[in-house]
């Protein structure tokens, strides 16, 4: 899970806003609003970090705060974020992201700048995402079910690359080496780098400056 920086609204999203009677339900326009999710998170999942694309069949338009309990914020583009397809029509215990979250809360919005998300979660060596806090680490596992099998199994092929690339470095690993590859990770976009980053943010924090 990675940071999220919103961009500006679809205009069509704002002008439906201005109209009386509006909702998400009477907004006409979603095909813009997936094409701007899908663009400004580079085409990611918000939770899981897969891949989407800007199609109905492809993503989901997620609403962090639901639509039932928090009519409200329905058209707050801050609280609308792009996720997955999250095993829609499995069992429950197959799905993730928005599709197992349904109306429940999350304690951390990965939009929301002040939350910090990249601060609140860190990864084991098999995979696993985790939380030092006992709430948000709950949610992960019951609420987004983040740590089924096959993601794990995708975020452990992120990591066994990068481990594989640090033992072919000689050392110790230079820092500015180390900040190269972590930017590499943070800035090509692909599917569960977030992990990567992470991880090569540790070895940055133990290195010598």
């Amino acid at each position: 899970m990675r940071a999220i920086v919103k961009g500006q609204a679809p205009p069509s999203l704002t002008k439906h806003r201005q109209t009386p009677h509006c909702d998400y339900d009477n907004y006409p326009n979603k095909d813009a609003l997936r094409r701007a999710l899908a663009t400004e998170q580079q085409e990611l999942c918000c939770y899981c970090m897969g891949r989407i694309q800007p199609d109905a069949g492809a993503m989901k338009i997620e609403h962090w705060r639901s639509q039932t309990r928090y009519p409200n914020a329905q058209l707050d583009y801050h609280n609308i974020l792009g996720a997955c397809m999250g095993g829609e029509g499995q069992p429950s215990r197959l799905q993730h992201c928005d599709t197992r979250k349904g109306n429940a809360d999350l304690l951390w919005n990965p939009a929301n700048r002040t939350h910090a998300i990249e601060t609140q979660v860190r990864y084991g060596s098999d995979g696993t995402i985790k939380s030092n806090n006992g709430t948000f680490n709950t949610q992960l596992n019951q609420i987004l079910n983040l740590n089924l099998a096959f993601l794990k199994n995708n975020r452990k092929g992120v990591l066994d690359s990068l481990l594989h690339w640090w033992c072919a470095q000689s050392k110790p690993v230079p820092r500015g080496r180390i900040k190269r590859q972590r930017d590499k990770h943070a800035y090509r976009n692909g599917t569960y780098c977030q992990v990567a980053v992470w991880w090569l943010d540790q070895k940055l924090r133990g290195s010598p400056r």
